[in-house]
């Protein structure tokens, strides 16, 4: 029988599609993609092309002059930005009931390696560490931004998750307000702490190590789960054991770490599902909310293997065809 199964840090409901679940091995796409290039001569991230970008903001080299090659990480302003730095933040009225306000913002990019035909599953650690450094890097200078409310860090992998160019990258938004989505993942969070006196994060950690049924991976300090109400086959969470409400607060030594468990959990869709199209997100507190109780940082992995159709997208409710259970346990199950 189908079950309707609710996420308890968002209260949002998924059905588990029983009826038509597919095994974990189902997912796995038939046919690898074709392979990429080492170098592509028109890719505006491939060394030897950085006039084809902005001015670069970040970038760990050795030697050399900015904006040439030589650089292993690099972070540019999005050519195509959503928001702008320039700007007032004064909210306006239109006709009396529309608002609206200049959109002021920073939108940068991650270049993740210099080489075209890498992706973050096949990197050495050493590399994966450096594009987490540089996360926390842009981070922290952005939150002391007065403007800025929230600074998301998200990669898209793959066609079907929205990416537009193939070279290895991922994206960096802050933005001058707290999305309404993002508030209610925030304001379900606070109300858990009210109602229980604990972070509920925390407690969905507890309950994982003690069940153990959809863990994938246990570090000193991180832990790797398909959640309980998975939105999509094979969604997976990384989360720091201690309690952090802010991707902000992670240490040096808790970067590397942390770069050790995203490339391993990478990789291992990678091999299970043939290098899958996925979208990361690392939620993070709202910057004036980062030292709150209620609240603790995590990264979301959401592999493209299914299209959302119009009963999700006129309910909000999404179809999982595969239980959590078995996805873990065919992922843990794979060598690393």
């Amino acid at each position: 029988m189908p079950e309707l199964r609710q996420d308890p840090a968002t209260k949002q409901w998924v059905i588990m599609a029983t009826e038509r679940a597919k095994r974990p091995h189902d997912f796995k796409k038939s046919v690898p993609a074709e392979p990429m290039p080492h170098y592509q001569a028109d890719c505006p991230f491939c060394p030897g092309n950085e006039k084809m970008t902005p001015p670069e903001i970040l970038a760990y080299r050795q030697g050399g002059l900015a904006n040439s090659p030589g650089w292993w990480v690099r972070v540019v302003t999005n050519k195509f930005s959503a928001l702008v730095p320039d700007g007032s933040l004064t909210r306006r009225q239109e006709e009396g009931l529309f608002r609206k306000m200049d959109g002021v913002g920073k939108h940068e990019v991650i270049i993740e390696t210099p080489q075209h035909n890498q992706c973050i599953a096949l990197m050495e650690d050493k590399q994966v560490e450096e594009i987490l450094l540089a996360y926390r890097e842009r981070y922290l200078t952005l939150r002391e931004d007065p403007r800025f409310k929230l600074v998301i860090i998200f990669k898209n992998h793959g066609l079907p998750a929205g990416t537009s160019l193939d070279h290895p990258h991922s994206q960096l938004v802050a933005t001058p307000i707290v999305p309404l989505n993002i508030r209610h993942r925030f304001e379900k969070a606070a109300s858990h702490l009210d109602d229980d006196g604990t972070c509920v994060y925390c407690d969905i950690i507890r309950e994982g190590l003690r069940a153990r049924r959809r863990l994938v991976m246990e570090t000193d300090r991180f832990v790797t789960f398909h959640p309980f109400a998975s939105r999509a086959p094979f969604e997976t969470w990384i989360l720091p054991k201690a309690h952090q409400a802010s991707f902000g607060s992670i240490s040096m030594s808790e970067a590397k770490e942390f770069a050790k468990v995203l490339k391993t959990t990478l990789f291992q869709l990678y091999q299970g599902l043939n290098n899958p199209a996925y979208n990361y997100i690392i939620h993070t507190a709202p910057i004036k909310d980062e030292h709150e109780d209620y609240f603790h940082w995590h990264l979301q992995i959401l592999p493209r293997l299914v299209t959302p159709a119009g009963f999700e997208l006129g309910t909000g409710i999404f179809i999982n065809t595969a239980l959590p259970e078995e996805t873990a346990a065919f992922i843990r199950n794979l060598p690393v």
